[in-house]
Protein backbone atom coordinates (compact mmCIF):
# COMPACT_ATOMS: atom_id res chain seq x y z
CA UNK A 1 0.00 0.00 0.00
CA UNK A 2 2.87 2.47 0.60
CA UNK A 3 4.57 1.63 -2.15
CA UNK A 4 1.47 2.11 -4.37
CA UNK A 5 0.73 5.82 -2.21
CA UNK A 6 4.64 6.80 -3.29
CA UNK A 7 4.42 6.01 -7.02
CA UNK A 8 0.93 8.08 -6.90
CA UNK A 9 2.47 10.96 -5.24
CA UNK A 10 5.40 10.44 -7.22
CA UNK A 11 2.89 10.90 -10.52
CA UNK A 12 0.78 13.44 -8.87
CA UNK A 13 3.98 15.51 -8.32
CA UNK A 14 5.48 14.75 -11.20
CA UNK A 15 2.28 16.08 -13.41
CA UNK A 16 2.45 19.08 -11.51
CA UNK A 17 6.03 20.17 -11.57
CA UNK A 18 5.36 19.16 -15.99
CA UNK A 19 2.24 22.06 -15.90
CA UNK A 20 4.17 24.46 -14.09
CA UNK A 21 6.99 23.95 -16.47
CA UNK A 22 4.60 24.10 -19.19
CA UNK A 23 2.85 27.14 -17.36
CA UNK A 24 6.67 29.28 -17.38
CA UNK A 25 7.55 28.11 -20.88
CA UNK A 26 4.00 29.42 -22.24
CA UNK A 27 4.50 32.42 -19.72
CA UNK A 28 8.32 33.36 -21.15
CA UNK A 29 6.66 32.50 -24.72
CA UNK A 30 3.90 35.33 -23.92
CA UNK A 31 6.37 37.72 -22.80
CA UNK A 32 8.12 37.95 -25.57
CA UNK A 33 5.42 38.64 -27.68
CA UNK A 34 4.54 41.12 -25.82
CA UNK A 35 8.15 42.60 -26.21
CA UNK A 36 7.88 42.04 -29.71
CA UNK A 37 4.61 43.27 -30.90
CA UNK A 38 4.88 46.43 -28.65
CA UNK A 39 2.43 45.44 -26.17
CA UNK A 40 4.65 45.62 -23.34
CA UNK A 41 5.83 49.61 -24.09
CA UNK A 42 1.89 50.07 -24.34
CA UNK A 43 1.78 48.74 -20.69
CA UNK A 44 4.90 50.30 -19.50
CA UNK A 45 3.37 53.78 -20.71
CA UNK A 46 0.42 52.95 -18.69
CA UNK A 47 2.36 52.25 -15.57
CA UNK A 48 4.37 55.59 -15.72
CA UNK A 49 0.85 57.11 -16.08
CA UNK A 50 0.01 55.61 -13.03
CA UNK A 51 2.97 56.95 -11.51
CA UNK A 52 3.01 60.00 -12.51
CA UNK A 53 -0.32 60.43 -10.70
CA UNK A 54 1.08 59.38 -7.44
CA UNK A 55 3.95 61.86 -7.99
CA UNK A 56 1.51 64.59 -7.79
CA UNK A 57 0.03 63.02 -4.66
CA UNK A 58 3.41 62.97 -2.95
CA UNK A 59 5.26 66.02 -3.96
CA UNK A 60 7.44 65.66 -0.81
CA UNK A 61 9.18 62.17 -2.36
CA UNK A 62 12.94 62.84 -4.01
CA UNK A 63 13.23 62.11 -7.32
CA UNK A 64 15.87 59.36 -6.50
CA UNK A 65 12.96 56.98 -4.44
CA UNK A 66 10.60 57.77 -7.70
CA UNK A 67 13.27 56.13 -10.02
CA UNK A 68 14.11 53.41 -7.98
CA UNK A 69 10.41 52.71 -7.71
CA UNK A 70 9.45 52.95 -11.38
CA UNK A 71 12.40 50.52 -11.99
CA UNK A 72 11.11 48.10 -9.91
CA UNK A 73 7.65 48.36 -10.35
CA UNK A 74 7.94 48.14 -14.31
CA UNK A 75 10.12 45.12 -14.15
CA UNK A 76 7.64 43.39 -11.07
CA UNK A 77 4.65 44.71 -12.39
CA UNK A 78 5.23 43.22 -16.29
CA UNK A 79 5.93 40.02 -14.61
CA UNK A 80 3.14 39.87 -12.70
CA UNK A 81 1.09 40.83 -15.78
CA UNK A 82 2.54 38.25 -18.07
CA UNK A 83 1.68 35.55 -15.19
CA UNK A 84 -1.67 36.96 -14.89
CA UNK A 85 -2.45 37.38 -18.35
CA UNK A 86 -1.00 33.76 -19.47
CA UNK A 87 -4.26 31.92 -18.27
CA UNK A 88 -6.44 33.97 -20.60
CA UNK A 89 -3.87 33.79 -24.01
CA UNK A 90 -3.87 30.00 -23.23
CA UNK A 91 -7.75 29.56 -23.56
CA UNK A 92 -7.19 30.98 -27.23
CA UNK A 93 -3.89 30.86 -28.22
CA UNK A 94 -1.38 27.97 -28.44
CA UNK A 95 2.44 27.91 -27.60
CA UNK A 96 2.64 27.54 -31.14
CA UNK A 97 0.49 30.41 -32.23
CA UNK A 98 2.33 32.30 -30.30
CA UNK A 99 5.55 31.07 -31.83
CA UNK A 100 4.16 32.51 -35.32
CA UNK A 101 3.13 35.53 -33.58
CA UNK A 102 6.84 35.99 -32.78
CA UNK A 103 7.57 35.30 -36.48
CA UNK A 104 4.86 37.94 -37.43
CA UNK A 105 6.23 40.38 -35.64
CA UNK A 106 9.65 40.06 -36.34
CA UNK A 107 9.31 40.96 -40.37
CA UNK A 108 9.09 43.67 -41.46
CA UNK A 109 5.84 44.49 -41.88
CA UNK A 110 5.17 43.26 -38.35
CA UNK A 111 7.42 45.88 -37.06
CA UNK A 112 5.65 48.34 -38.79
CA UNK A 113 2.57 47.02 -37.30
CA UNK A 114 3.82 47.31 -33.67
CA UNK A 115 5.03 50.24 -34.19
CA UNK A 116 2.01 51.99 -35.81
CA UNK A 117 -0.79 50.02 -33.56
CA UNK A 118 -0.29 52.40 -30.08
CA UNK A 119 -1.43 55.92 -32.96
CA UNK A 120 -4.08 53.34 -34.34
CA UNK A 121 -5.46 52.59 -31.50
CA UNK A 122 -5.54 56.19 -30.12
CA UNK A 123 -7.18 57.43 -33.58
CA UNK A 124 -9.41 54.54 -33.28
CA UNK A 125 -10.58 55.56 -29.95
CA UNK A 126 -11.02 59.09 -31.13
CA UNK A 127 -13.05 57.39 -33.85
CA UNK A 128 -14.96 55.28 -31.58
CA UNK A 129 -16.05 58.04 -29.68
CA UNK A 130 -17.36 60.04 -31.87
CA UNK A 131 -19.32 57.10 -33.72
CA UNK A 132 -20.74 56.40 -29.94
CA UNK A 133 -21.81 59.97 -29.83
CA UNK A 134 -23.67 59.97 -33.17
CA UNK A 135 -25.22 56.25 -32.21
CA UNK A 136 -26.45 58.17 -28.86
CA UNK A 137 -27.65 61.28 -30.89
CA UNK A 138 -30.13 59.11 -33.52
CA UNK A 139 -30.82 57.23 -30.47
CA UNK A 140 -32.11 59.58 -28.45
CA UNK A 141 -33.82 61.92 -32.34
CA UNK A 142 -35.57 57.95 -32.91
CA UNK A 143 -37.04 58.01 -28.94
CA UNK A 144 -37.69 61.69 -29.52
CA UNK A 145 -39.76 60.91 -32.74
CA UNK A 146 -41.57 58.36 -30.85
CA UNK A 147 -42.73 60.51 -28.58
CA UNK A 148 -40.30 59.56 -25.27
Amino acid sequence: MKKTLSILAFFVLFTFTSFAQNDKVYENTLSEMFQVSGSEETFKVAINQMLAAYKGQYPQVSAEIWNGLESEFLKSSMDELVVMLAPAYQKHLTQKDLQELIKFYKTPIGKKFAEKTPLLTREAMQVGQQWGMKIGQNFAAKMKEKGY
